[in-house]
């Protein structure tokens, strides 16, 4: 696979592969628990179907931000609005986590928001805009 001619798309690729890869990771992560720990919680969330929605979201956001890196990577303008479309959520869920009263949950948010800004932000960048463009 050619390697980007942009050093943005690189940043870019990297931003939605690492955040494809610990979405599918948690997901994973949630079988592990699901099967070792068993339901846990209030019963209004902790239930079979519950669990298995959770998974299969986490799962297809996870694969769906890895092609999207891929996308990146390949200079292709399609890559730019499902990006940003998952930095907002990403934003949306960082900023309570952000405010959370545990340090490692305020800085998996702290992290989040931080990444997706940035993402947002280079994605919009005129020589992204260019290189995405002028490969098409």
């Amino acid at each position: 696979m050619r390697r980007p001619t942009q050093p943005l798309l690189m940043v870019l690729a990297a931003i939605a592969a690492v955040e494809g890869v610990v979405l599918v990771g948690y997901a994973g992560y949630d079988v592990i628990q699901g099967l070792t720990v068993g339901l846990t919680g209030p019963a209004e969330v902790s239930n079979l179907p519950a669990l298995v929605l959770q998974i299969v979201i986490f799962a297809a956001l996870g694969a769906g931000l890895i092609a999207i890196a891929r996308g990146w990577w390949l200079s292709k303008y399609g890559a730019r609005a499902p990006f940003i479309l998952a930095q907002l959520l990403g934003l949306v869920v960082g900023f309570p986590l952000a405010q959370a009263p545990d340090s490692g949950t305020r800085a998996i948010g702290v992290a989040l928001v931080g990444a997706a800004l940035i993402g947002i932000a280079v994605s919009l960048l005129p020589p992204v805009t260019r290189a995405i463009v002028d490969s098409n």
